[in-house]
């Protein structure tokens, strides 16, 4: 059983605390959206430069629309908030793990330098942050990883929390996403309005590192395979999205395809983060056709459930979508990025792109002289 022991320690402030940080009463009885409890975030979860920043705890759902809860980072500028309130970035982080002690509003980024002067950039610009952990990322549940419904689900729920519970907060957002967060983002902005319904004001999406395709480059998963070596987590990566459609469907027995080390390992991402389960991985020379003892492609309709799970959307987008990506990105597959990109063009999409010379993560602060006036436009 996985432990919580992260949320109930940051859980566990004294009511007078709480009280100071509601701006509302929370419904006990509320459907998705509604804010359940509040705590103070921890000083390593707390974006530098904000004030009054909370973890909250709001209803969603996770897997085949089971209700849940999730948390989420509440991220509030300096001073006070202009008439009609902040407008909201709705953050979408990229992989930080499946351990509870991974989520972003426990433990901060795992790339703190980088998101903090990303998100520092975006508060200085006068937006409040919505971050969402994800359904199973510090509340219970698994997280299915790269499960696009259910990451869709947990980010417009989380802004629609927010926006209740602080009068402070305007109903118009964006979601802005990077690399897993980028394929949130892209759910996110194709499901914003009607998930959102008339209370919220959605005006559009930033991506940056798309994980486009993906669901083609699982196919060949199978015993003695070549290598796979996007990028240093490449192999990690594929143990949480394994993870993810074992959580998502429980009748393919995605473990009667692993062998006993590939069992092993699938236990042990279940609660890894991102970093040392990728570092160890590498340092034992891991291989991903040592883990599996037939191929995955024994599964009837293989591609039907990678698509129903990650496929990104390719039509239905209703607001401007930002793509960045860069040329140097092995952490997502470059050409497939630029692929989805020209399919979104081609389908009449209102699709924007950029492109940089750089890497995966290079990318995030390399796009904002792009995106800043993007969004601002999209907010004027």
């Amino acid at each position: 059983m996985r432990k919580l022991w992260f949320t109930t320690a940051i859980a566990c402030t004294c009511a007078a605390s709480l009280l100071t940080l509601s701006a509302a009463t929370a419904d006990p009885a509320g459907g998705p959206g509604t804010v359940t409890s509040i705590a103070p975030l921890a000083a390593v979860a707390t974006l530098p430069g904000s004030v009054n920043s909370t973890r909250i705890i709001y209803r969603t759902s996770t897997a085949n629309n089971v209700p849940t809860e999730a948390s989420a980072a509440v991220y509030f500028p300096p001073g006070p908030a202009p008439a009609g309130g902040w407008p909201v970035i709705a953050w979408a982080h990229g992989t930080v793990g499946l351990g509870d002690d991974c989520a972003y509003s426990i433990t901060g980024p795992s790339a703190a330098e980088r998101d903090w002067a990303y998100l520092g950039t975006w508060l200085q610009q006068g937006y409040a942050i919505v971050a969402a952990d994800y359904a199973g990322l510090g509340t219970p549940d698994e997280h299915p990883y790269l499960n696009g419904m259910v990451m869709a689900h947990n980010v417009v729920d989380a802004v629609q929390a927010a926006t209740r519970q602080y009068s402070s907060l305007a109903k118009k957002w964006v979601v802005v996403g990077q690399s897993q967060g980028a394929g949130a983002a892209a759910y996110t902005a194709r499901y914003a309005t009607e998930f959102g319904g008339p209370e919220l004001d959605y005006r559009g999406a930033v991506t940056t590192g798309v994980p486009a395709y993906i669901e083609d480059v699982l196919l060949p998963l199978a015993p003695h395979m070549p290598p796979i070596k996007l990028s240093p987590h490449s192999t990690a990566y594929v143990l949480y999205i394994l993870n993810g459609l074992r959580t998502t469907y429980p009748a393919l027995n995605i473990e009667s395809f692993l062998t006993d080390a590939g069992r092993e390992w699938l236990t042990r991402a279940r609660d890894a983060c991102i970093g040392p389960l990728g570092d160890e991985l590498a340092a034992r020379g891991v291989v991903l056709g040592d883990l599996f003892s037939r191929p995955l492609l024994e599964i009837p309709d293989l591609h039907g459930f990678l698509a129903r799970y990650m496929a990104l959307p390719e039509s239905g987008y209703n607001k401007p979508l930002f793509i960045g990506q860069g040329l140097r990105d092995t952490d997502v597959i470059t050409p497939e990025s630029l692929r989805w990109a020209a399919v979104l063009k081609a389908n009449g999409q209102p699709v924007t792109l950029h492109t940089y010379p750089t890497d995966h993560s290079g990318t995030v602060n390399a796009s904002l002289p792009d995106s800043l006036p993007f969004v601002h436009n999209l907010f004027a």
